[in-house]
């Protein structure tokens, strides 16, 4: 397959798009801290999920791939960790008093 610009623009557009789709989640999860109707599995998986897709991305040279991925795999591990904390510790500390 030919590398062409196209190619590229598709990428990053595809990248842009994939980030302001996190954004907004984790704002509002570092914001309110509220975790409640948030899935757990989800952002684990989707986390490992863009962690590979960023190692492929730097492995065959394609920044786009590799970007979108380090920056969805950072805001899928902040919702993860505030969500850990919320369900776990949280109800220890509940269960404490």
């Amino acid at each position: 397959m030919e590398h062409t610009l196209t190619t590229d623009i598709i990428g990053y557009i595809a990248s842009i798009t994939m980030v302001l789709g996190y954004l907004p989640q984790t704002i509002q999860t570092i914001r309110t801290r509220s975790t409640d109707d948030i899935a757990l599995g989800t952002f684990l998986l989707m986390a490992v999920g863009g962690l590979f897709f960023a190692i492929q991305g730097g492995m065959t040279g394609n920044i786009p791939l590799m970007l979108t991925n380090v920056l969805t795999t950072s805001m899928s591990s902040i919702i993860f960790g505030i969500k850990m904390y919320n369900d776990y510790f949280k109800k220890d500390r509940k269960k404490n008093k």
